[in-house]
C-alpha cells in the first residue's frame, strides 16, 4: 500500500552544515496497517513524514502510495490522499473561520476530484458534519458557527483529527499528535485515534515519546535513529514486549542506549 525504497535526504550537501537526515530508508505498509515510530530527537522521524507527505522531494530513492509513484508529485497532490497531525494543536485548522467552515475547507479538497472546485456545502453536508462532530462526544456540533480559535487545544487537535479522517485517507500521518496536550485530554484525543482508525481501516504511520503506547498501539513498531529503520517489530514478536525489552533491542541494533530523557520518563 505504502513502498518505501532506498529513500534517502541530505540537508545542505557539501557545506560545514551538511546532515543526512535520512539514509537509505526502506518501509513496506499493508492497507490498515497502524505503525507506532519511536526514536530520540534528530532521529529523523518527522523527516520521514515530510519526505511522505511532499514537503521536499528526496534526493534518491522511491515512494510508492497504492500503486501510484509520488516521489516527485507535490505536496498540494499528496494531501489529497495523505492526512497529517502535528504536534501544535494550532496548525492544522484556520483560527478565525467557524468550525463549519473549517469541516466545510477539509471536505471539499478531499472530494473535489467529484465535484467542482468551487462547489459549496448543502444542507446534507452540514448535517454530515453535525453526525460526524458529535462522535467526537465534545459537543462540538452545538457549537458549528463558533470560530475554531474559541475552542480549547484538546478540541482543535480533535477537529483537525476529524478534518484528515472525515474522508478516510489512504494514508494519515500522526506526528507526536497528542505530545502538547495534558494527560487527560491527550488520552481521550488518543481513544479517539484509535476508534477512527480502527472504524475506518485507515493505514497509519503515528509517531510517539511514550514507549508504553508504542508497544499498545496498532500492529507494528518502528525505531529510528541516525535517519535509519534500526527496529521494526510486528506480530508475535511483538507481543509480550516491555519497554526494557525494546530499549534492549535498541541498544543491540545500534550499539548505543537511547538517550531521549523525554522517551524514558514518560
Amino acid at each position: 500500500m505504502l513502498k518505501l525504497s532506498g529513500v534517502s535526504k541530505t540537508f545542505n550537501p557539501g557545506t560545514v552544515n551538511e546532515k543526512k537526515a535520512l539514509t537509505d530508508v526502506d518501509l513496506r505498509l499493508e492497507r490498515g496497517d497502524f505503525i507506532t515510530i519511536v526514536g530520540s530527537n534528530g532521529a529523523g522521524k518527522s523527516t520521514l513524514f515530510n519526505a511522505i507527505s511532499g514537503v521536499f522531494f528526496a534526493d534518491a530513492g522511491s515512494i510508492v502510495l497504492d500503486g501510484e509513484d509520488i516521489t516527485f508529485q507535490p505536496e498540494y497532490r499528496r494531501s489529497r490522499e495523505i492526512g497529517r497531525l502535528f504536534q501544535d494543536p494550532m496548525k492544522g485548522t484556520a483560527p478565525h473561520m467557524t468550525i463549519e467552515e473549517n469541516l466545510a475547507l477539509a471536505y471539499l479538497r478531499a472530494v473535489k476530484h467529484q465535484r467542482a472546485f468551487f462547489s459549496r456545502v448543502n444542507k446534507e453536508d452540514k448535517a454530515f458534519f453535525r453526525e460526524q462532530l458529535s462522535l467526537l462526544g465534545m459537543g462540538l456540533e452545538d457549537r458549528m458557527r463558533q470560530p475554531v480559535g474559541l475552542l480549547s487545544g484538546g478540541q482543535r487537535q480533535a477537529l483537525t483529527l476529524l478534518m484528515a479522517t472525515m474522508v478516510p485517507p489512504k494514508l494519515l500521518l500522526l506526528d507526536e499528535h497528542t505530545a502538547a496536550l495534558d494527560p487527560g485530554t491527550a488520552e481521550k484525543v488518543l481513544a479517539l485515534t484509535k476508534d477512527i482508525v480502527a472504524r475506518q481501516n485507515i493505514t497509519c504511520l503515528m509517531v510517539t515519546h511514550n514507549m508504553k503506547n508504542a508497544l499498545e498501539l496498532g500492529n507494528r513498531t518502528l525505531m529510528m535513529d541516525a535517519g535509519r529503520i534500526v527496529l521494526d517489530i510486528g506480530g508475535e514478536e511483538r507481543k509480550g514486549l516491555t519497554v526494557e525489552d525494546l530499549l534492549s533491542r535498541f541498544r543491540a541494533g545500534t550499539g548505543k542506549d537511547l538517550d531521549n530523557d523525554r522517551i524514558l520518563l514518560s
